[in-house]
């Protein structure tokens, strides 16, 4: 098929092993109306004959498709397909997702538009959903919840990235030295300088990676990595880059590499940087507190999205206030600390034992 007319939007999508959810991606892609757009997928590496598959659904969908292969790790293919995208306008995109309003596209892009018009740095994302075939379960509707809302650490890669391609040359590229997280460190970078739009189209994602890593795993390695960041001290995250590689054939995230790796590190400290590295951590994680009463407003489903609820406010009004000095910043480090030893302590015992 030939597509003679540029595209409006360039959908660049990483990789790996994906021949089973490449079809129904692309499918649904398919459905997308009132819009030009060309399908970029960058590949890491696939064993399991996704590039042959993508090269022979070429000719059967109503948008230009590009297939281009490279090293594996995702931020590096984000960036590659971005360097390779014809339009004015990217969506970074994942590939275990489905958009189910068929003008999605056409008012997103609608939407950046206006706002950008305005002389505005702006970049969008759309409305989170896990894909589960009956009730969602909470910690999910929790998670889906938090992207809506306009804080730091809650815009992620799984709701799609809509940004001009000017935009991503000035607040990219997606870093390659993290093993993870990359579409969170650039959203922040954005965060700073800008301002990202909420689409009222949702995005249904596939919980399968939450299901196969399990949820708790991967949540507690983000937010060590993101207090990593918070604090300055992201030379730790090379040491942690192996743990994660060490992984990669492996259903459950181990976290026990992490904590063994981050705890010889912090040995090594010399006694004061430890300590302010304790106390930084401490003033990460009561900066964080917000999330338990905002956990409160989803349970009792009085989320508003983008807004949260009468929890939220409550904090955000008094507690919060109340908690911004030194010593709720050392208590908080304190009792991090205690988890953290006492973590390491089980974990030690437990492949004393053999597990």
């Amino acid at each position: 098929m030939s597509f003679e007319q540029h595209p409006e939007l360039s959908v660049i999508v990483p990789v790996l092993n994906e021949s089973a959810a490449l079809l129904p991606f692309l499918t649904g892609l398919a459905r997308q109306e009132q819009i030009r757009f060309e399908v970029i997928l960058s590949d890491g590496g696939s064993r399991d004959g996704s590039v042959e598959l993508a090269e022979s659904f070429k000719e059967q969908l109503p948008f230009p498709l590009s297939v281009l292969a490279g090293p594996r790790g995702r931020a590096g293919q984000l960036n590659r397909g971005a360097a390779l995208a014809r339009a004015p306008q990217l969506l970074f995109l994942h590939c275990d997702c489905e958009l189910p309003d068929p003008l999605a596209l056409r008012n997103a892009l609608d939407a950046l538009a206006r706002e950008a018009a305005r002389g505005d740095r702006v970049a969008g994302r759309f409305r989170l959903e896990f894909d589960f075939p009956g009730p969602i379960p909470l910690p999910y509707r929790y998670y889906g919840a938090k992207a809506t809302l306009d804080r730091p650490g809650c815009t992620h890669g799984d709701q799609g990235f809509l940004m001009s391609a000017a935009l991503f040359r000035e607040c990219g590229p997606f870093d390659e030295t993290l093993p993870i997280m990359e579409d969170t460190f650039l959203a922040e970078r954005l965060r700073r300088t800008g301002r990202w739009l909420l689409f009222p189209a949702t995005l249904k994602t596939s919980p399968r990676r939450f299901l196969s890593e399990g949820l708790l795993p991967r949540q507690t390695l983000n937010a060590m990595i993101s207090n990593l960041a918070a604090i300055g001290r992201l030379d730790l995250i090379e040491e942690l880059k192996g743990c994660y590689r060490s992984q990669h054939a492996a259903t459950r995230l181990e976290l026990a590499p992490f904590y063994h790796t981050i705890r010889l590190w912090i040995d090594r400290l010399p006694q004061e940087e430890r300590r302010e590295f304790w106390l930084a951590t401490g003033n990460f994680v009561r900066q964080s507190a917000w999330q338990i009463p905002f956990f409160c407003d989803v349970l009792l489903a009085s989320a508003l999205p983008g807004t949260g609820g009468s929890f939220l406010r409550l904090h955000d009004r008094f507690l919060a206030r109340l908690l911004d000095c030194r010593l709720a910043d050392r208590l908080a480090a304190r009792l991090v600390r205690i988890w953290f030893w006492a973590v390491c302590r089980n974990l030690a015992r437990q492949t004393q034992n053999g597990r």
